[in-house]
C-alpha cells in the first residue's frame, strides 16, 4: 500500500511538472513552481527527483521501458522492425492525447542542451535494451552478432526524425502516420 501511495505521489508531482514545464518552458519553470501545483512541499518533490531535469528524465526512462516490455510482448515470428515500430505505438498514442502538451515537451526537450543531452543518453539505454531483446527474440549473441543493435539503432534514428518533424509542425499531423513513412523508407533488410 505504501509503494502504491509512493507511485501515486510520484505521478501527480511528474505530472505537475511536466504540465509547468509544458507552458512555461524550463528556465521560467521553478521547483517551487512545480511543488505549489502539485501541493507538495520541496522536500517531497527531492525525494521523488534530483532535480527539474530529472522529471523530464524519469518520464522518458518509463516510456523507454514500456516499450521494451511491449517489444517484449509481440509475436515471436514478427519481423524485427514491424515489432519495434508496434512497441513504439505506446509513445504514439500517449503524445496523440495531448499533441499540444506533447509538441512543446519535445520542443523543450530537443531545445535546452542539458535536457537533449540526457534525452540521447536514454535513448543509448533504450537502444540497448531493444537490442538485447531483439536478440533474445532471434536466438543471435548481441555481443558477435550487430544485427539487433544495428536494427534498434535505425528504428530508433527513424523515431527521432518523425519526432522532429511532427513537433516542427506544431503537432498537426498524425504522428503515427509519421512514423509508419519513416519506417517504409527503412531498408527491408531492417526485418530479417
Amino acid at each position: 500500500m505504501a509503494e502504491r501511495k509512493r507511485q501515486v505521489v510520484r505521478e501527480e508531482l511528474g505530472g505537475a511538472a511536466l504540465r509547468l514545464l509544458a507552458t512555461n518552458g524550463f528556465e521560467c519553470t521553478t521547483i517551487d513552481q512545480i511543488v505549489a501545483a502539485a501541493g507538495v512541499s520541496r522536500r517531497t518533490f527531492f525525494r521523488y527527483f534530483k532535480s527539474k531535469e530529472d522529471v523530464i528524465i524519469v518520464f522518458l526512462g518509463d516510456l523507454g521501458k514500456f516499450v521494451l516490455e511491449a517489444l517484449a510482448a509481440r509475436p515471436a515470428g514478427e519481423p524485427p522492425g514491424a515489432a519495434i515500430r508496434a512497441a513504439l505505438s505506446l509513445i504514439v498514442d500517449g503524445f496523440s492525447e495531448d499533441p499540444a502538451k506533447s509538441v512543446a515537451l519535445t520542443n523543450l526537450m530537443l531545445g535546452t542542451p542539458a535536457l537533449r543531452a540526457r534525452y540521447l543518453d536514454r535513448q543509448a539505454e533504450l537502444q540497448a535494451g531493444l537490442a538485447v531483446e531483439l536478440a533474445r527474440r532471434s536466438g543471435a549473441d548481441p555481443t558477435t552478432d550487430p544485427r539487433s543493435d544495428l536494427t534498434a539503432a535505425v528504428a530508433l534514428k527513424a523515431f527521432d526524425v518523425t519526432l522532429a518533424r511532427w513537433a516542427a509542425g506544431g503537432g498537426t499531423e498524425d504522428f503515427g502516420t509519421i512514423l509508419d513513412e519513416s519506417f517504409a523508407l527503412l531498408p527491408t533488410r531492417l526485418d530479417r
